[in-house]
């Protein structure tokens, strides 16, 4: 939220996805050639946050160039290959770098392949139009008033809000993959197996729901869609958690459970690139993004409590019952705000219903 204004006004998007960009090419190679030793720890800890900061500002800069090139029709589309790469690259680059450097026999073959893989990335800048950017170079402060002001009235239409509200919800979170490696031993599942479902079938298993999930909301209101994706997870976590506990099971349950999880992210970025617009828009999306990780942590924290307490069909049910009560308050909401805006509620008139 503090940089991603000066992504929307200063430089152009494509070159803050170059700077950007290289800068976690860099950082990934670094981390092949660093010995691994205490002593280095705070060497490693200052290249993990100009990593991430450098990651942040790909996504900024990525987010400004969906808004800037989509028509409305395509928006599911363009949210459901962004979550592809967001959750497919997890999985597969990181089944990658490890099976590189378990076969090399030293780190540094890993980090190199996964920096060029950074930078070739960039060649889809080739293939996008570069959003305008003001023509005066403003101050940080003005840059911030003027923020705000769109930033107000992406709150004063309808489906801004609820798209936010949306977000806050515990709907399609897909925390349960985080604690996949904690759960296998429940269903007996082995280092390999936990490896092959947290790596590359998750991977594919999420490229393919988040283009999947992208096509669908193109073709249906895009907050139903993702409410449906939602309502999908909280099955399958029941049949999950009431099913056999056998290795086959975990992978086909686990990966089916990745697969829906990337339905519900692609229908996530479908909807949050339909509420923005395009003013300040780098900014306006990581506003939602950032509401959006408020329910991720929560339903993850919870769901530990509960696997600790209740095991994990506890856990799993728990998720269940989490999914449909936010899917259940969601469409009340709606229902009973139907026609209204912050601005009507505070008696002041909004220059858009939306």
């Amino acid at each position: 939220m503090l940089w991603a204004p000066v992504v929307d006004v200063s430089l152009t998007a494509k070159r803050w996805f170059l700077i950007a960009n290289a800068a976690t090419a860099a950082t990934l190679f670094a981390f092949g050639f660093l010995p691994l030793s205490v002593a280095m720890i705070p060497t490693f800890g200052t290249l993990v946050l100009v990593n991430s900061i450098a990651a942040t500002l790909t996504a900024i800069a990525t987010n400004r160039m969906m808004a800037y090139d989509t028509t409305d029709a395509d928006k599911g589309r363009a949210g459901g290959w962004s979550q592809a790469g967001n959750l497919g690259g997890v999985g597969l680059g990181g089944g990658a770098g490890l099976w590189i450097a378990q076969h090399s026999g030293a780190p540094w073959p890993a980090a190199a392949v996964l920096a060029a893989a950074c930078l070739a990335s960039g060649a889809a800048l080739l293939f996008l139009r570069d959003p305008p950017r003001p023509a005066a170079r403003p101050s940080y402060a003005s840059v911030l008033i003027s923020t705000g002001r769109d930033v107000l009235s992406l709150a004063q239409r309808r489906i801004g809000l609820l798209a936010a509200f949306l977000m806050l919800l515990p709907i399609g979170s897909g925390a349960a993959q985080n604690l996949w490696a904690a759960v296998a031993k429940d269903w007996r599942a082995d280092a390999d197996q936990v490896a092959l479902v947290g790596g590359v079938l998750s991977g594919l298993a999420a490229i393919a729901g988040c283009i999947a999930g992208g096509y669908v909301c193109d073709r249906m209101d895009r907050k139903r869609a993702y409410l449906l994706f939602g309502a999908v997870m909280a099955a399958e976590s029941l049949v999950m958690a009431l099913g056999p506990r056998t290795p086959l099971a975990f992978m086909v349950m686990a990966t089916l459970y990745n697969g829906i999880c990337g339905l519900a992210y692609g229908a996530y970025s479908a909807v949050v690139l339909e509420s923005i617009g395009q003013g300040a828009a780098a900014t306006k999306f990581n506003l939602i993004s950032s509401i959006s990780n408020v329910p991720l942590l929560m339903v993850t924290l919870i769901d530990g409590w509960a696997q600790s307490r209740w095991g994990s069909g506890g856990m799993l049910i728990g998720e269940t019952l989490l999914g449909l009560g936010g899917i259940a308050l969601y469409a009340a909401v709606a229902w009973s705000t139907r026609g209204l805006t912050w601005a009507r509620v505070l008696g002041r008139p909004a220059a858009s219903a939306g």
